[in-house]
């Protein structure tokens, strides 16, 4: 691979690419066609449907990456660009993880330009783990700037929803128009309270009411018999039918109303406002739902409420804009927390006083208390969020005696001690350092790490070249076994006690903590 030259990258499946070309060239066509011939605008509309679809198809099948000693040269049909090695500060791969686990994650290849903006490629595209032909591309990629380039890093950095240098644009979208949702609901409110207060003092229309007040200014009730009921799921509908369709035909009430009402049941009807709110019987009394402005005050919080997940997300990501690319970053889960203990007291608050708070004693003292009690969490989870930086010599606090102890911990290398990633804990004490498959008691299925072969080079956090299997809170250590390099990947407290015994005596000087700019 060192010896490349140029690397050419085309997209796949161009036979059928330009098929569809021809196809969505063809129905533009005649969508034209009879536009001209019957003058309908509509026939407008619906060629520009197969237009785009044959320029999206027409660009696919059109673009072209090459990558030679000048740079690295993208080509479509709407877009060109060059960019030189020396002006190219490192190459990295953007992995993007698919929510369903039957679709394969995507990796693609980014430019990262000097002073300017990240360039992500068209191709190559890997939609399949492990991809030798992505692999190999890469590679090629990457030993055409280490020659004719200087890159930046010299390890792999890979970029992942869980690690510096992920987009934020996306999150901080959906945080926004969660919060634009919540105060549409939010501005119901009073048109809400306006219309509890009304039923509440609505009353029975008399012979005195004019008859264009009734069912407005008044409550209208009307007899009616029920002639049979359809009960569905709640999803479906339920309805009550009415004898000779008076004083309507039927009526959408819930699967609990419609299996209570028999055939021939007697029921009063009560109109407001033009609509049957309530069928009275003597076996079941029905009332449609009225919206109340506690209900709609917790709507609007909850969505409020949810909008600060994404929001969360943006904030971890600018708070970790100084830290380089690839590291993993800390998980929401503590402000997770945080949005849980605030709806414990905020949602309760806003349905029982959605319009009357800090009008008393207890409307005043319950949102301040809660306040309190959001802010001490959410000082909490800006802690417990924060980077911590791997320390020399810090371990955890027992002692390396002959006790055998099973600590979590996994090398990310399979190797003759860790065949196939076999291990998930280290097995220190009552015999030399060993890589188990279990949390122990016992040695079983052991594999004795050989004593002297490791040098530590240094200790880091977590990366997303690592993989999903290292939690973001470990830590990694760089260790060459022999000439090859490996990684061992275990909690903050645990790692130090584990390399004190499988590179004794390097703990205190080889280990070189990077330290992020917080």
């Amino acid at each position: 691979m060192s010896d490349t030259r140029e690397v050419t990258c085309r997209p796949e499946w161009t036979g059928f690419r330009w098929f569809l070309v021809g196809l969505g060239a063809a129905g533009t066509a005649a969508a034209v066609l009879m536009w001209a011939l019957t003058g309908l605008i509509a026939w407008a509309g619906i060629a520009l449907l197969p237009a785009l679809a044959t320029v999206t198809a027409l660009h696919k099948v059109t673009v072209r990456v090459r990558a030679d000693a000048h740079g690295v040269h993208s080509r479509s049909l709407l877009h060109r660009r060059s960019v030189r090695w020396s002006d190219i500060a490192d190459l990295r791969v953007r992995l993007k993880h698919a929510n369903d686990p039957r679709v394969q994650d995507v990796r693609r290849l980014i430019v990262v330009p000097r002073g300017g903006r990240k360039w992500t490629l068209a191709l190559p595209m890997s939609y399949t783990t492990p991809d030798p032909e992505f692999d190999e591309t890469l590679e090629a990629f990457r030993a055409l700037h280490r020659r004719h380039g200087t890159p930046e890093s010299s390890p792999l950095v890979v970029i992942s929803y869980r690690t510096t240098g992920r987009g934020w644009i996306g999150s901080l979208v959906v945080s926004v128009l969660l919060l634009a949702v919540a105060g549409l609901v939010a501005s119901f409110v009073p048109s809400a309270e306006e219309g509890r207060q009304a039923w509440n003092s609505a009353v029975p229309c008399t012979a005195e009411t004019p008859a264009a007040e009734r069912g407005e200014a008044c409550l209208t009730t009307l007899p009616a018999v029920i002639e049979h009921t359809e009960s569905q799921r709640p999803k479906q509908g339920s309805w009550l039918y009415f004898t000779d369709a008076r004083p309507l035909e039927r009526l959408r009430v819930s699967q609990e109303a419609a299996q209570a009402f028999r055939a021939g049941d007697d029921v009063e009807l009560t109109f407001w406002h033009g609509s049957v709110r309530e069928v009275a019987g003597e076996r079941h009394v029905w009332r449609e739902h009225i919206p109340t402005p506690g209900s709609v005050t917790v709507a609007a919080v909850a969505l409020t409420l949810v909008a600060g997940y994404p929001a969360a997300r943006v904030l971890l990501t600018l708070r970790s804009r100084r830290r380089p690319d690839g590291e993993v970053l800390p998980a929401a889960l503590p402000f997770v927390a945080v949005l849980v203990g605030t709806a414990l007291w905020l949602l309760p608050l806003c349905y029982l006083h959605p319009t009357t708070l800090f009008t008393s004693p207890r409307t005043t003292v319950w949102p301040v208390a809660g306040g309190v009690a959001s802010l001490a969490l959410f000082a909490w989870a800006w802690r417990a969020t924060r980077a911590r930086v791997p320390e020399e010599g810090r371990g955890s606090a027992g002692p390396d005696g002959d006790e055998e102890v099973f600590l979590p911990a996994r090398f990310l290398e399979a190797t003759d001690y860790n065949p196939h990633h076999f291990g998930t804990h280290i097995a220190l004490g009552g015999g030399p350092p060993a890589v188990v498959p279990h949390p122990g008691p016992g040695r079983f299925a052991a594999k004795p790490v050989p004593p002297g072969r490791l040098t530590l080079g240094k200790v880091r956090l977590a990366q997303g070249s690592d993989g999903d299997l290292v939690p973001s809170t470990w830590h990694v250590a760089e260790l060459d076994d022999a000439g090859t390099p490996v990684r061992l990947a275990a909690a903050p407290t645990d790692l130090p006690r584990i390399l004190r015994h499988l590179v004794p005596g390097q703990v205190s000087t080889g280990a070189q903590p990077h330290q992020p700019n917080q």
